[in-house]
């Protein structure tokens, strides 16, 4: 009697150690839970000059708004994904990725990239992102809403041509674009 309890007692820890450690790595409960961000574009507004400064013709010619350098519509990969993703140019001249209307599943360790990578459809395009050049912008600050991914100086934009939500704990695109 006394061994049989002891492995019933060895299965039962043995089975919260792996439940934990499963918990852990699939963070199943981010299924139920959305976070919207509701970001607006930085820089949308030129800034007022204060009186008494320079007109634009002292200084050169008046700051451009934000321009949209390339766009694309994102596509599902193993998660049921929407939005636009936008390459902009803000007024300063520095450079965001901006998501908008973005609809996804939340999951573990999401990230957003650029990528050189082709952007396909289905179950081809779930794992090609990690194959080439990539840069990592972040976090993705939530699942649902519009949100804004500063792009590091340095990087030359010419070398990427697409965007993905990118699982970084099981290697996997959620969704994608091509920025055209």
């Amino acid at each position: 009697m006394k061994r049989r309890g002891r492995v019933w007692a060895g299965a039962l820890i043995a089975a919260v150690v792996v439940l934990g450690i499963g918990s852990y790595w699939f963070q199943p409960w981010k299924l139920w839970r959305d976070e919207t961000v509701s970001e607006a574009l930085p820089g949308a507004a030129a800034p007022k000059q204060p009186s008494g400064a320079a007109s634009g013709a002292a200084s050169g010619a008046p700051a451009a708004g934000p321009q949209t350098l390339a766009q694309g519509t994102l596509i599902s990969h193993e998660h049921t994904t929407t939005g636009k993703a936008k390459l902009i140019r803000l007024a300063d001249g520095s450079h965001t990725l901006r998501l908008e209307n973005l609809d996804t599943s939340n999951g573990p360790d999401l990230r957003v990239w650029l990528t050189d990578a082709p952007v396909k459809e289905g179950v081809a395009g779930w794992r090609v992102f990690d194959d080439g050049k990539y840069v990592s912008l972040g976090k993705l600050k939530g699942n649902k809403g519009d949100q804004n991914y500063e792009i590091p100086a340095g990087v030359n934009l010419a070398d990427y041509s697409s965007v993905t939500i990118w699982c970084d704990r099981f290697d996997v695109s959620f969704g994608a674009a091509t920025l055209t």
